[in-house]
C-alpha cells in the first residue's frame, strides 16, 4: 500500500498562524487512568512480594517462565559471547560508538564534574565535593525494537562518573534476546543484567528484592507503563526524565539538499505516529522542494505508514519571514533535536537558547547524534529543554557542600548567624553560633 505524507503547510504571515501553530504543537501528556491504576497495583505487589511478583508479571506479560529471578539474570560470559558473535562490522561500529561516547563524557566530567574548594580571607574553607552514585538502574526497551545505542548512552556516562554498580533491565518477550543489546551491555561495562521489563522491573530497581538490589537512580526510556512507574517511584529513587514523543526541528536557509532535510524529518517521524518533525524556512520554493522530496522518498521507507501518520498528524513545514524569526519560533518550541541546515550555522546558533541538542551545518544529521557523535542522545522532549538538559555525567553524581570555619571566621560568621537566628526565633541556632565566639 502506498502512503502519502502531507505535513501542515503554515506561514507566519498568515493571520491564523498562531492558532494553527498551537494546534499542531499540542500533545497531551495526560496518562491513561487504567495504565496508572495497573501500574500502582504492580508497584505495590512487587514491593510486598519481591521476586515472586516480578516472576509472576514476567510470566504474564513476556511469556517468560522461570522458577527463580536469578534464572533471568544474564551472566558476564553471556554478554561477552553475544559481543564475540557479532559480525565484525557490527562489532567495530559498536566499539567505535562507545569510544566516542566515552570520550565526550570524560571531557564533560573534567569540565563540570570535579570537586573544588577555596579559602576566604579569614581562613574558612568553602567548597564542593562531587561523588558518584553507588548504584544505578538502566531500562532498555525490548520487544518490538531493540536499542543498543540506549545501552551505551545510559551506561557509559554512569561508568565515567564512577558509578560502581550499573544494573540493566531489558524485557525479552518469549525469551528472544537481542545480541546487539547484550553486546552493548558488555562494551559499556554493565555490572548486572536481568531479562525483565515493564513496571515490575522499575519496581524491582526502586524498592529492591532479594535478587535485585535497590538502586539510587533509574534512567532510560520505556512505554507508558514504564513512564508511569518511573513517575511514581520518584522520591524513592532519582529518575532522569519522563520522555514524550521524539522531536526534530530543522532551521533551513535553502542551501542543504532538500532530500537530506526530508530524510532528517523522516528519521524522527519513523519512531511513532506521535513523533513531531518541523521545518522552519523563509524560502517558499525550498519548502516546495522538500515536500517534493518527501513525496518521492516516502515509498522507499520500510516504516512509511508510521512516517506518513506522524508527518500528517503532527508535522509542519513553516514559512517564516526570516531566519531570525525562525530562531524565535524554535525557542518557543524548545525541541529535542534542532538542526541548523545552513551554510552559516554559527551565525544562527547564538540566537538559539532552548534545545536538547543542536546540530550545526548541513552535514550534521541528527542520526549521527543518535548513535556515534559522542554527546548523549537521551534528551528533554515536549518543550522541557526550556529548563532541563541532556543526560550526562552530572546525572550520575551528587554534590556535597564543604565548610570548614576557622577560629577567626567563627567570630565574623557567628555574629551574622546569631542575629538572623534570633530574628527567626531560633535561639538554639543563635547560641550554637555564639558559643564559638570569643567573649
Amino acid at each position: 500500500m502506498k502512503f502519502t505524507a502531507h505535513p501542515a503547510r503554515l506561514s507566519t504571515a498568515a493571520p491564523d498562524f498562531e492558532s494553527q501553530f498551537a494546534q499542531r504543537l499540542h500533545w497531551s501528556a495526560e496518562t491513561d487512568a487504567q495504565v496508572e491504576q495497573r501500574v500502582a497495583a504492580i508497584l505495590a505487589d512487587v514491593r510486598l512480594r519481591g521476586d515472586e511478583a516480578v516472576l509472576a508479571y514476567t510470566r504474564q506479560f513476556d511469556e517468560l517462565d522461570a522458577a527463580f529471578l536469578t534464572d533471568l539474570e544474564l551472566s558476564q560470559a553471556e554478554l561477552k559471547t553475544a559481543f564475540d558473535g557479532l559480525p565484525p562490522a557490527q562489532r567495530d561500529a559498536l566499539q567505535a560508538a562507545a569510544r566516542r561516547v566515552q570520550s565526550y563524557h570524560e571531557a564533560q566530567k573534567k569540565a563540570s564534574g570535579e570537586s573544588w574548594s577555596y579559602h576566604d580571607e579569614d581562613g574558612t574553607l568553602l567548597g564542593q565535593k562531587v561523588t558518584p552514585l553507588d548504584r544505578v538502574g538502566i531500562y532498555v526497551p525490548g520487544g518490538k525494537a531493540a536499542y543498543p545505542s540506549s545501552v551505551l548512552m545510559n551506561a557509559i556516562p554512569a561508568h565515567v562518573a564512577g558509578v560502581t554498580d550499573i544494573v540493566m533491565v531489558v524485557p525479552t518477550p518469549r525469551g528472544e534476546k537481542n545480541a546487539l543489546v547484550l553486546a552493548a551491555a558488555y562494551v559499556a561495562g554493565v555490572t548486572r543484567a536481568f531479562t525483565i521489563g515493564g513496571a515490575q522491573a522499575i519496581a524491582a530497581l526502586a524498592y529492591g528484592t532479594p535478587t535485585v538490589a535497590r538502586v539510587d537512580k533509574i534512567t532510560g526510556p520505556g512505554n507508558a507503563y514504564v513512564a508511569s512507574a518511573k513517575r511514581r517511584v520518584f522520591g524513592q529513587v532519582g529518575i532522569d526524565m519522563i520522555a514524550g514523543p521524539s522531536e526534530i526541528l530543522v532551521l533551513a536557509d535553502g542551501t542543504t539538499p532538500p532530500d537530506w532535510v526530508a530524510m532528517d524529518l523522516f528519521s524522527q517521524a519513523e519512531h511513532d505516529e506521535l513523533a513531531q518533525s518541523i521545518l522552519l524556512c523563509p524560502d517558499a520554493g525550498y519548502i516546495d522542494r522538500v515536500q517534493a522530496a518527501i513525496d518521492r522518498l516516502l515509498p522507499e521507507m520500510p516504516r512509511s505508514e508510521i512516517i506518513a501518520k506522524s508527518l500528517g498528524g503532527r508535522g509542519a513545514l513553516i514559512q517564516t519571514r526570516s531566519l531570525e524569526e525562525a530562531c524565535e519560533i524554535s525557542n518557543r518550541i524548545a525541541p529535542e533535536h534542532l538542526e541548523i541546515a545552513s551554510s552559516q550555522p554559527h551565525r544562527w546558533e547564538p540566537l538559539l537558547r532552548h534545545a536538547g541538542a543542536i546540530f550545526l551545518g548541513g552535514f550534521t544529521s541528527e542520526a549521527l547524534g543518535d548513535y556515534c557523535a559522542g554527546p548523549n542522545h537521551v534528551l528533554p522532549t515536549s518543550g522541557t529543554a526550556r529548563f532541563s538538559s541532556p543526560l550526562g555525567v552530572y546525572d550520575f553524581q551528587k554534590r556535597s557542600s564543604l565548610i570548614e570555619v576557622s577560629e577567626a571566621g567563627a567570630q565574623i560568621l557567628g555574629a551574622i548567624a546569631a542575629e538572623l537566628a534570633r530574628g527567626e526565633g531560633l535561639q538554639a541556632h543563635a547560641r550554637a553560633a555564639e558559643m564559638r565566639m570569643k567573649r
